[in-house]
């Protein structure tokens, strides 16, 4: 949907420096980007394509002097900016309410009339589906689900019995929500299965990323708070609750009963144990592991960055050697004290 600079400035409450009557149609990367388009400048790195682009505006956070070649959108947040600007320009398509004739939908579940219900759906009794709700083709919605207005929902997902989804959400292609936690007693050489009698609970405007996984709890509920973004691929156990604005990237597993605050953020892979609990505004880089509570906000790193394979076999050999590097100087220091008494 193209726009003028000066209708997407007003949008983003932004000031232009340039030709503010200049038709906007779709978004690019700096070097990549053709008239029509516009760009963005958040990393000092890509600087250097100002000079050279064919975008016919960027986004930027103050206004830069060399750069008279493209018109420029000065705001303080070109980075939010630009979500806001390529939702103006890709607007998400409006879906056609009704029911496909292949859908086998429960007597006893509330469908609203809004809602569009793809092919080969499944929806159980006691089910509600709220306004405008878009169900895509091939997903089994469980007994006493209920699904808040403006929720998408990608074709392949399983929600199974009594999860409760709030509005504006969106469920990527082959996320299961609400399958039993791994929970399990051993007994005379063997496991006994324990009852997963909890469910999930999904707040308003969560995303859930592809083949994400969300178990539900234990005896109480697994919570995702409002305004949480899941990439694809998450395992998140029983009984975890993530905060408000918590976003987790892609790989990350969660074990069961831990407690995330709000404002937190993970890198791809990060390992997270069971039954701790990380505080608001924590920050995890990719591939580390957790295994204690975190109480003060901050950035946390345990991942080893990689090296040569002569170097990495280096480290591994003197990390081998820490006990007995720690006994001797458990004893140095043990006879400099016997010493100087």
């Amino acid at each position: 949907m193209a726009s003028t600079l000066e209708k997407l400035a007003e949008h983003v409450d932004g000031k232009v420096f340039g030709n503010a009557d200049v038709s906007i149609d779709s978004v690019a990367t700096l070097p990549n980007a053709k008239t029509g388009q516009i760009s963005f400048l958040t990393n000092p790195l890509y600087r250097s394509y100002l000079a050279t682009t064919s975008a016919s505006a960027v986004i930027v956070n103050e206004f830069i002097q060399d750069a008279d070649n493209v018109n420029q959108l000065v705001v303080d947040n070109p980075h939010a900016a630009y979500a806001r600007i390529a939702q103006v320009l890709y607007p998400r398509q409006k879906h056609v309410a009704g029911i496909d004739a292949t859908a086998v939908i429960s007597e006893n579940s509330r469908v609203d009339a809004s809602a569009s219900i793809g092919a080969n759906v499944v929806i159980a009794e006691g089910t509600e589906i709220g306004k405008d709700v878009c169900i895509k083709a091939n997903c089994y919605i469980g007994r006493d689900v209920y699904i808040g207005d403006d929720t998408l929902i990608y074709p392949n997902v399983t929600i199974l019995d009594e999860v409760r989804i709030g509005q504006r959400c969106i469920i990527f292609p082959s996320a299961v929500i609400g399958a039993d936690g791994f929970g399990h007693a051993y007994d005379d050489g063997g496991w006994l299965k324990i009852p997963q009698v909890g469910t999930v609970i999904i707040g308003n405007d969560v995303e859930v990323g592809s083949s994400t996984s969300i178990d539900r709890g234990a005896i109480e509920n697994t919570v995702i708070e409002d305004g949480v973004k899941l990439d694809n691929q998450i395992q998140i156990a029983h009984n975890v609750r993530i905060g408000e604005n918590t976003v987790v990237a892609a790989g990350v597993g969660i074990a069961g009963s831990t407690t995330i605050g709000k404002n937190c953020m993970f890198g791809g892979m990060v390992a997270v144990s069971g039954h701790i609990e990380l505080t608001d505004n924590v920050v995890i880089t990719g591939k580390s592991t957790v295994t204690k509570s975190l109480n003060q906000p901050g950035s946390y790193s345990s991942a080893i960055p990689v090296e040569s394979s002569r170097v990495w076999r280096r480290y591994v050999g003197r990390f081998k050697r820490l006990e007995s590097l720690f006994k001797r100087v458990t004893d140095i220091e043990k006879t400099l004290k016997e010493n100087k008494d």
